[in-house]
């Protein structure tokens, strides 16, 4: 006869002594991984479900911000009270974008002057339509066929894009270190802005993907012209719906982007990341932040109004004297305002990015 074996250190198996996942059914075992990974995650606000309809109860968020004109007249006053700071990197942007890219030349600008006064004499027959509505005719014609952008270029078109990235990471990195109380010098957002470059431009890189719709409909828009397709009704009516749909979408999408392009100048704060957080802060919020960009631009436009048509004012009563017929006047006060503009975009957005991650 065989010896029994021992049943000394031998555990007998019960159901007490297994593991609680293994007397788990498959479906339950695959709840309890799902609960396990939304409980990491609790933090992140994503109130959709695939195949689920979503409620607006249930991604509706309250922003605790400043109301739109205050929003843009404090974005003033932190430009005016560190005035020491973004002076000089206006005036270091100004000469770094008329180097790099260069200024609209003078002789189109004296072109576009003849061309207003000869179509001016066409419509009206000779009669004088006063040197303010000739200014902000000059304004809108100077703007509108791309006589901000300088030299029409590709290398110029690619030294603009730096500038301007150059602008966003230094305002963005010298906003954030004044509104924590720290002491900071242009100096060192010169120096340590930077770091994030790379990143900005994968950003970058995804929201031109996301204006691909509206690239498409501005090609479509050309070919309808071209083809009188827009001469019937019914037509027209469907291509006003194809565009309603195509600047939807890329309106969706550009608006966790250019958030995107605020969060990615964190440090340390990889572009997939700044993707994925920019949209969870959107969550709820982006008809809310387009009515913002919608008001930045109209604040904007009111503001080149204000300065340039007393400016084109002046230019004019100056170009009456011969020795001035060259100075490019115009050109320069352009210029400043543009690297202006991007000043006071960037510090617009990062306010508003700065409320939301409060909020």
């Amino acid at each position: 006869m065989g010896r029994k074996r021992s049943k000394v250190g031998v555990r007998k198996k019960t159901a007490r002594n297994t593991p609680k996942t293994a007397r788990l059914s498959l479906w339950s075992r695959v709840k309890l991984f799902w609960s396990k990974k939304n409980n990491k995650s609790s933090k992140r606000f994503n109130p959709h479900k695939s195949f689920k309809r979503s409620y607006r109860e249930d991604y509706k968020r309250e922003t605790k911000v400043p109301g739109i004109l205050a929003h843009i007249m404090m974005t003033f006053q932190i430009l005016l009270k560190n005035w020491k700071l973004f002076l000089p990197l206006l005036i270091l942007m100004v000469v770094l974008n008329f180097l790099l890219v260069g200024v609209m030349d003078e002789a189109s600008y004296v072109q576009f002057q003849n061309i207003l006064d000869e179509t001016n004499k066409q419509i009206t027959g000779g009669e004088d339509i006063g040197n303010v509505a000739k200014a902000g005719l000059l304004l809108l014609s100077t703007i509108t066929t791309g006589g901000l952008a300088g030299q029409s270029t590709e290398t110029a078109t690619v030294f603009g894009v730096i500038v301007f990235l150059i602008i966003w990471l230094v305002t963005i990195f010298l906003l954030r270190h004044r509104m924590a109380g720290h002491e900071v010098k242009l100096r060192d957002g010169f120096y340590n802005a930077m770091t994030p470059m790379i990143s900005t431009f994968v950003v970058l890189a995804v929201a031109f993907i996301q204006c691909i719709p509206i690239l498409f409909l501005v090609i479509a828009y050309s070919s309808a012209i071209q083809t009188d397709f827009l001469s019937t009704p019914f037509y027209a009516l469907v291509f006003f719906i194809f565009a309603m749909v195509m600047i939807v979408i890329s309106g969706y999408l550009l608006s966790s982007s250019i958030i995107a392009l605020v969060a990615v100048s964190a440090p340390g704060l990889y572009p997939v990341q700044a993707l994925k957080t920019a949209s969870e802060l959107m969550v709820g919020r982006r008809v809310k932040f387009i009515i913002r960009i919608i008001a930045l631009v109209l604040a904007l436009a009111v503001v080149w109004v204000i300065i340039m048509v007393p400016l084109i004012l002046f230019d004019l009563w100056m170009k009456t004297f011969e020795w001035t017929a060259g100075i490019p006047f115009i050109p320069i006060c352009l210029n400043i305002m543009v690297c202006f503009t991007g000043i006071y975009l960037t510090s617009y957005l990062y306010l508003y990015y700065r409320w939301m991650l409060d909020a």
